[in-house]
This record gives structure tokens, sequence and C-alpha cells, in this order.
């Protein structure tokens, strides 16, 4: 896209929207984050680094060992876990559940979607035990994960999140897991939609449970993730909603009843989907912009950013922002393909927000030495390249 088509884009969007400022916005829970997902910015943040319980958010991070362990062909959905009665427990004690048996195989797969839909805490702990030999061994691959893909402020001392006084973490590392597991594990993340699971179990009848995320059943576009309850943390969600190309991510933690967890969460969502667009500068690969040559064999190059760029501004001031390229030139050839050739700054508000390398996307010789000689005299006489 030509830089200067790009500028006019932005301006025409600012024409839009009148509105001087976004509204005060308020949430009610104890902590709570939003993010867009394409450009990462944080839209909304209540207390974000305080200390909670993730009760069954914590699964998401067990689904994630799964899922590195899938992608790296360690680990099969066909694959099958022996049921030990520690695993069963769970499922006669009272928590969410499974309900899996002693001496049970039960395949990864469906394991995996007794965690997700059924919110199972029998099943992690197969899980766990299947992949890690005991629960507690896996507790400390998922604590190392969260270190690895920058969640600072967790530790995870067990694979389902009931009740343990250092199974901890943040609305903002539970929003970093949630992103993460979008972005890496694209396919395995449509288990987290499924609205039931049936469990087709040893000993009796099957059992149809419907997924815990309320939001999954509205039509709107929520897709995921997790809900989670503790008495001491109250109800608890990370959502995310996907509209066209945006997808909003929104983790709470604190909300005083299941209705309200419902309603705030979607309240939540909405915010971001509403009070802000989401501006795509530049796409991986693609052609950003052409640049002039001086004594190449062509007369332009291409260029391209190797990385998606996209910035999310709210409605009423997409007129501040802005995109400017910077680059010496004419570019004197020879130029090589993949060369840093200049730099795209974008600011809001006068604010440098980001600046990114502009690279060559050919190569572009350079010309004989008649052709050069040709193109200086007429440099000379007409001042062009």
């Amino acid at each position: 896209m030509k830089l200067k088509n790009l500028i006019f884009i932005l301006m025409l969007f600012s024409s839009f929207f009148t509105k001087s400022a976004i509204a005060v916005f308020e949430v009610n829970a104890r902590t709570a984050i939003i993010q867009d997902y394409l450009s990462g910015e944080i839209l909304y943040e209540k207390d974000p680094d305080r200390q909670i319980f993730p009760a069954s958010m914590t699964k998401i991070m067990t689904t994630i060992i799964a899922f590195d362990l899938l992608k790296n062909g360690e680990l099969s959905l066909d694959d099958k876990f022996l049921v030990s009665e520690n695993a069963w427990r769970l499922s006669q004690a009272g928590y969410s559940s499974m309900f899996i048996m002693v001496g049970d195989e039960i395949t990864v797969e469906n394991l995996l979607r007794g965690i997700i839909v059924s919110s199972g805490n029998d099943a992690c702990i197969a899980l766990a035990e299947g992949i890690a030999g005991t629960e507690e061994e896996f507790a400390i691959m998922m604590t190392e994960k969260a270190k690895e893909i920058g969640m600072d402020n967790t530790n995870f001392s067990n694979a389902s999140g009931i009740n343990a006084p250092d199974n901890l973490s943040t609305v903002r590392d539970i929003l970093i897991m949630s992103n993460y597991l979008i972005k890496n594990y694209p396919n395995y993340y449509d288990y987290y939609k499924e609205t039931e699971f049936t469990w087709d179990r040893t000993g009796g009848d099957p059992i149809k449970q419907g997924n815990r995320n309320p939001l999954l059943y509205k039509n709107i576009g929520v897709d995921g993730i997790k809900t989670g309850y503790l008495a001491y943390e109250k109800y608890s969600l990370a959502s995310t909603i996907k509209r066209n190309e945006r997808r909003i991510i929104a983790v709470g933690s604190g909300f005083v009843s299941k209705n309200s967890r419902s309603k705030e969460s979607l309240k939540l969502l909405t915010y971001g989907l509403t009070n802000f667009d989401t501006i795509n500068i530049a796409k991986k690969d693609e052609i950003f912009d052409e640049l002039e040559v001086w004594q190449g064999t062509k007369k332009t190059v291409k260029s391209y950013i190797n990385e998606d760029v996209y910035k999310t501004i709210p409605k009423a001031k997409k007129k501040y922002l802005k995109v400017s390229l910077n680059y010496q030139g004419p570019l004197k050839a020879p130029i090589l393909k993949n060369e840093i050739i200049g730099k795209v700054k974008i600011s809001y508000k006068d604010e440098n927000i980001g600046e990114y390398d502009l690279l060559a996307f050919e190569d572009v010789k350079k010309q004989n030495i008649i052709s050069r000689f040709i193109s200086s005299i007429n440099f000379l006489i007409w001042g062009d390249v």
C-alpha cells in the first residue's frame, strides 16, 4: 500500500467520529484487564497485577503443556492414559468432574475435552500423571512454561486450580497465557468453543456436560476461554470475542456472582470492540511501499516490514495517528533483498509508538557504466534520477 494512500485512509477514518473522549469506564470486578489481540494494546486495566487465585483458569496452562507436546510430536491425541485412584478421588469429592473411573484408559483428546468443556479436575490429574508421572512434577512444568512466556507473577502448584495457597497468578498473567494459547495453537484452540462434551463413561450411561463459559451460548462471536471459582476469590473468567478480523481478550476476577461474571465480562469485551478501532499499518512480508533508486536497473525498489503491524486507537482519536517513512533517498544501487533501506515511524499525538525496519523486497542491480553515465547527465540537466 502506498504511504500517501495509507495516511489518507487514516484521515478519512477520523472524520467519521466526533466524540471528544471515551466515556469513563468501570467494571464490577476486583481486578480486570482488556487487550486487543492483533496490536497487543492494553485497552483497560483495573489493578491488573493484584495477586489472585486463578482457580480453574489454571487449566489453560494444563492444556498448553499438552498442546506443546502434541505440536512437537511427543504426544498424540489417540494416546491413552491410565486413570489412577488419585485422579478418580476428585470425581467423587464434589468438584467439577469428567467422572472417570479407576483403571480407565482414556485418550488424550477425551481428557482435553473433559478439562476444557467439562472443567474436570479429575481429568487434569489423569493428564498430568500421564505426561509427567505425578501432578507435582507436572506443576513444575507449568510454572516453567509460565516463566518462559512472560508470566512473571505466577506459580502453579497443581493442574486444576483447586484450593492451594501457592497456586497464584494475576489477571495480566492470565491474559498473557490466553494470548499465547490462541496464537500458538489455532487448531487445538477449537476445543475451547465447544459447548458440550459427552463422556461415554465406564459402568454407566454416557454423561453429557455443557461448557461452563456462559458467553459461548450468546451467539455473539465469543469462542473461549475459561471460567473459575473459589470461595475466597469468587468468580473469574478469561474470555475472548472475535468480530471479523478483530479479537478482544478480557480477564476478570472477583466477580460477586455467576450472573455478574457473565454480565461484566461481556461489558469488558463490548468496551474493547466499540470504543476502539484496530488499524493494519503493514502485513508481514507484504509490499509496503516503493522507494526511488539511483543508478539501478530498476527505478524503484519494493519494500516490506517483516512483521504484522497493528495499532489500536480510540475511535474519536484516529486523526492523531501518523505514519512516516524515513530513508536517505534516492537509494543508491546495488540493493540486496532483505537489506534495511529505511524506517517506518508511527506516532500518536506526536508521541512515538512504534518504529520498524523497512527492508528491500527484491534485489536491484547497479546499472552498467554507460547507463550510469546517462543517468548522471539526465540528473544534471533535468534533475531526474
